[in-house]
């Protein structure tokens, strides 16, 4: 199975959407909220509580470890 690529979430077959860019890359979706987040909103996958990329404790905490 794939894994959405805001969320990284496993995609179940015949389930969720597939976004191809006009430069070739190819993007996963399980939903259409990560879908609107990533390509209309334009939010950060890292800033999200809700995604599996989530980093606690924001950009710089992560930076000095």
């Amino acid at each position: 199975m794939v894994k959405c690529t805001f969320c990284d979430a496993e995609v179940q077959k015949g389930f969720g959407k597939i976004f191809v860019r006009d430069n070739g890359q190819v993007l996963n979706f399980c939903a259409l909220k990560c879908e609107k987040n990533m390509l209309v909103l334009k939010r950060d996958a890292r800033k999200l509580k809700w995604t599996g990329f989530y980093q606690k404790g924001g950009m710089k905490a992560n930076l000095k470890k």
